[in-house]
């Protein structure tokens, strides 16, 4: 009987040479005339233990890792086709305290199917929820939705159903729905993750999603700097499509729904949802102006359903499992779980799926084991680059929409960025105004010149040019740029310059009542 050995394809692991890995074990077993299985998996989400090697043991999966080329004769040496044990032993992978803690629901598959065997999707619930689905009228599936509370994961965190009731409701001969994966945000890896190493589940969330608002045709946006993750959809696709998950004729039902990958544009402003429209018609992606909405004239001018990658992906153990069960998990009108992906000056960086109510510090310190430098942490950017930076105070806060608008931060699509003491948040501050300077559509007057005059003001503030006269402009400018712009982009901008400014005023030269040092 073949041994069963697990090696990761997804890009983390490949940059840290998994295709190596098992090529090396493919080799070494040969040479032992030993039958091995290799199965190339999604990643766990452990990147510190990349490339994780798993072999199939009685007592289940037997975790290795970090394995490199050099490794694999030392492993054979010990039997580890076997579970033998070897220093890079792990233990058993499911008794690893980094997965043991989460609430996997939406990366319930994630490093543990091979993610392109159909059999293996099935085999773990797949297409359960879409066998459901296709017994309910439409409006029962937005309901289901709707119930269970789940939100938009990509930032915005609008719910599901009520965009979905819109589309549902919007008459017209034609209807879209809009996967946008042009996953930007920096530390941010979830979608990335899911597409590579569960692409079915994405693909069954947006037929789901079709039957739900009678959609007829889908367009996946991957980000271009994801080319992993394209060929992947490009292969998943057919195979779904032949075995009558995708088509004219949707398992028998005379439903149809079928689906593209549409290769982004390579702008960060492209993750808007309208921007992205724009790209998707062929034209440079700039934000349109709302109403309408895209739920009335979306691609193409037709009701379009958009959501992100995780928002769908998740909507299959919904349909298979019921909103209430969904619904369980999470805090508040925060229902459910999200991908958090920890980054940065931490040395257990990865993805970590928890319920809403986590905190912040649960994630630094449980998961994570502190800063890589073994200095104290600072400051935590959550939300991606125009997302807030959180001092200590405020690491015990439950990690909730409400809970964070509350403080004047955003959970956004669930990114953790961590500083130590030696970073200056002045400089970081500036960051997010250069960036905003650089990515901005051009199309509104507060996030182009906004976002410009931002950094001569800051360069200032950071010199100690009339100092306190340039931070009441800098004030009166972000305020500008928060209820002018037509989009985040630019109406984000603010929040990691004032958090900044407000909870780290040394970095700025000032005492913390905001005065100038002497």
């Amino acid at each position: 009987m073949s041994a069963v050995i697990y090696v990761p394809v997804d890009s983390a692991a490949l940059a840290l040479g998994a295709d190596e890995v098992a090529s090396a074990i493919v080799e070494e077993a040969a040479k032992r005339n030993i039958p091995v299985k290799l199965v190339r998996n999604g990643s766990r989400g452990m990147f510190w233990l990349e490339p994780m090697v798993e072999v199939q043991t009685t007592e289940g999966r037997m975790a290795y890792g970090p394995v490199s080329a050099g490794d694999v004769q030392g492993l054979f040496d010990t039997g580890f086709e076997h579970g033998g044990r070897h220093d890079l032993c792990l233990g058993l992978t499911e008794e690893l305290y980094y997965l043991e803690k989460q609430e996997r629901l939406t990366f319930a598959r994630v490093g543990i199917t091979d993610p392109l065997s159909l059999d293996d999707y099935l085999g773990h619930e797949g297409y359960s929820g879409l066998k459901n689905a296709i017994a309910f009228p439409s409006q029962r599936i937005v309901e289901e939705v709707t119930e269970s509370g789940l939100r938009g994961r990509g930032g915005a965190a609008f719910p599901t159903g009520i965009k979905w009731n819109t589309v549902l409701n919007a008459r017209a001969d034609q209807k879209y729905v809009v996967c946008n994966a042009d996953e930007g945000d920096s530390g941010t890896f979830a979608d990335r993750m899911l597409m590579e190493g569960d692409p079915y589940a994405l693909i069954e969330g947006m037929t789901i999603a079709a039957l739900a608002v009678g959609a007829t045709q889908g367009y996946i946006y991957v980000r271009s700097e994801y080319p992993h993750a394209i060929a992947t959809l490009n292969r998943a696709i057919p195979i779904a499509r032949n075995a009558g998950y995708l088509g004219h004729d949707i398992l028998g039902s005379g439903k149809q729904f079928d689906l593209e990958v549409r290769k982004a544009a390579g702008a960060y402003v492209c993750g808007e949802e309208t921007a992205m429209l724009e790209s998707l018609e062929g034209r440079r992606g700039i934000v349109r102006a709302k109403p309408p909405l895209p739920a009335l004239s979306g691609l193409f001018g037709k009701p379009t359903a958009i959501n992100n990658v995780i928002s769908l992906a998740t909507v299959p153990v919904i349909l298979a499992r019921g909103a209430q069960f969904y619904r369980d998990y999470g805090m508040g009108r925060s229902r459910g779980t999200l991908p958090f992906q920890l980054a940065g000056n931490i040395r257990q960086g990865g993805l970590i799926e928890k319920a809403f109510g986590v905190t912040l510090r649960e994630i630094l310190y449980d998961f994570g084991g502190g800063s890589a430098s073994g200095r104290p942490i600072k400051a935590v950017q959550v939300g991606g680059p125009l997302g807030s930076y959180l001092p200590e105070s405020q690491w015990d806060i439950a990690m909730d929409y409400e809970e964070y608008s509350a403080i004047w931060a955003v959970l956004g699509h669930g990114g953790i960025v961590v500083h130590d003491d030696m970073a200056d948040l002045a400089r970081l501050a500036r960051y997010a105004m250069d960036f905003c300077a650089i990515e901005s559509c051009g199309k509104c007057t507060p996030c182009r010149i906004g976002s410009v005059r931002g950094v001569e003001v800051m360069d200032k503030i950071i010199a100690d040019q009339e100092r306190a006269k340039q931070v009441a402009l800098l004030h009166d400018l972000c305020e500008t740029m928060l209820n002018g712009s037509m989009c985040a982009m630019g109406g984000m901008t603010p929040y990691p310059v004032l958090s900044a400014l407000k909870h780290f005023p040394r970095d700025f030269g000032m005492d913390d009542a905001g005065d100038r040092h002497a």
